[in-house]
């Protein structure tokens, strides 16, 4: 009735910001994939525009698993984009809190909404923002509005575009998506 959200997260460990997107469609992949997308554009650029990689760390399973071709797919559109090389190191399935977004940024959002009713998207995103900690974490947020089809398909063709590269230890986990040549 209220409408649903669907968060989704970067955390840079580096800088100790984090970014979180609003979602007011589907988790899906698209979705995690535009989030680190906005990521790069409102908060990674300025950092790690001379880069020549970005490195993910992500759960296992959900819309960023490692058996999602369309997460893999949206992710090499994204390293065209940039025209930079996305490695990506899964967690080992069963072992999602160990990846510091967990720990470090989504915990202190679950305690800095505690025991407040989240009755619209304008608290939601406020009390995201608004996350903090007396290490210096900061948290941007944005609500993004796009709708995100549920059970869209990766052809065979499509997943054979992907330019990646799976890595000698356990490469159904880790691999890097690199940018395709024009």
């Amino acid at each position: 009735k209220l409408g649903k959200v669907a968060p989704y997260g970067v955390y840079d460990v580096t800088q100790n910001v984090g970014w979180v997107s609003v979602g007011i469609s589907s988790d899906t992949a698209e979705f995690a994939v535009e989030s680190v997308r906005n990521w790069w554009r409102e908060m990674g650029k300025e950092s790690y525009e001379h880069s020549k990689e970005v490195m993910i760390t992500a759960d296992c399973g959900g819309s960023n698993g490692n058996r999602v071709r369309l997460w893999k797919y949206e992710l090499q559109k994204l390293a065209n984009e940039l025209g930079k090389t996305i490695t990506v190191c899964h967690l080992p399935p069963g072992t999602s809190k160990w990846n510091k977004i967990e720990h470090r940024m989504f915990c202190k959002i679950t305690q800095n909404w505690r025991a407040r009713p989240l009755t619209d998207l304008k608290t939601i995103v406020e009390l995201i923002g608004n996350s903090k900690t007396s290490n210096g974490l900061k948290i941007k947020t944005k609500i993004d509005h796009k709708t995100y089809a549920k059970g869209r398909k990766v052809t065979k063709q499509e997943f054979a575009s992907i330019n990646l590269s799976p890595m000698e230890f356990h490469g159904e986990w880790n691999y890097t998506i690199s940018p395709s040549s024009p």
